[in-house]
């Protein structure tokens, strides 16, 4: 999707005019994907624009960071102040925040220990992650490319380099005229979308991947667990097959870009009546009145930008 520009981008403690946001060529992060990064998103409500879980995004990008061994250069405090700021700077009642810790210039090499640990946010307006999806339900494919193994690089952390791998994927659905694709991990099983963790219903349960199915522990995927479980449905983390999502109820994504997403069709295969199923939808429109600020169980989620 295309970017709309915003005003400002908060660069290292400043807020820099867009189009100045620039780094070096020869910054490590240009040449070995050294970064970590959260996707966090700001919804609009009656007490004005509120950031959804963003004191769980920000303790997971001081995670993946420490994976990296990245000493970030900010308190989570700092950071989450900058991330309410880079809001109010540009003026902004919905939109998309992206905090991103990469280092910067002063080496070349893998060896990225002696170089600086840089910190920007960016923050735009930005609509539905697979657009008319997210009502009408995603058409997918299962891609050839498979996730990696856990002990070759942490699938926990929300790293830059590692996308490559989502990448090629996406360029797969891409070129099969589908919206998205589901990877498989490195044993065969399911493990993600490129961009979204997924679940299945069957008989009324919710099934999704596990951690050790190289996943991102998705926020989002923490939410409808938890939204399911109040609910009373049973909620299972076990590792789920292909032939599983073929034969599933319902399927769906969840994720900050993606939100909660159906999915209709998996391989040319309708999933259910080929339709959005009635468990998705009523998760799907509890998560959209927690976001606006319309349920009051969950407004612990939400950090209000005053």
């Amino acid at each position: 999707m295309p970017l709309t520009e915003s005003k400002y981008i908060w660069m290292d403690g400043e807020f820099t005019p867009w189009k100045e946001a620039k780094i070096h060529i020869l910054s490590h992060v240009v040449h070995y994907g050294s970064a970590v990064f959260e996707g966090i998103r700001c919804y609009k409500t009656e007490k004005g624009p509120a950031i959804f879980r963003l004191k769980e995004h920000i303790d997971r990008l001081y995670f993946s960071a420490s994976i990296y061994h990245m000493k970030i250069p900010y308190t989570k405090e700092q950071l989450i102040n900058a991330c309410k700021e880079i809001v109010k700077a540009n003026g902004l009642q919905e939109c998309y925040i992206r905090p991103i810790v990469y280092r910067g210039y002063g080496e070349m090499g893998v060896n990225p220990l002696n170089l600086p640990v840089k910190v920007a946010i960016a923050a735009w307006v930005w609509g539905p992650y697979l657009g008319k999806a997210k009502e009408e339900g995603a058409r997918v494919i299962i891609s050839t490319w498979r996730r990696f193994a856990p002990d070759a690089i942490p699938s926990m952390a929300k790293s830059s380099g590692p996308y490559m791998n989502n990448q090629l994927a996406k360029i797969e659905a891409v070129e099969r005229g589908v919206d998205e694709a589901i990877m498989l991990d490195y044993r065969g099983f399911v493990s993600e979308g490129t961009g979204e963790n997924i679940f299945i219903i069957k008989n009324n349960i919710l099934y999704t991947p596990p951690l050790e199915a190289s996943i991102l522990p998705g926020i989002t995927r923490d939410s409808i667990i938890k939204i399911a479980k109040d609910l009373k449905y049973t909620v299972i983390e076990k590792d789920l097959t292909r032939a599983e999502l073929y034969h599933a109820d319902e399927v769906f994504f969840t994720g900050t870009a993606a939100e909660v997403t159906p999915i209709v069709e998996i391989d040319g295969i309708k999933i259910g009546n080929g339709k959005p199923g009635p468990i998705t939808r009523k998760l799907q429109e509890i998560f959209f009145k927690i976001v606006k600020g319309e349920e009051e169980k969950y407004l612990k989620w939400l950090t209000y930008v005053k």
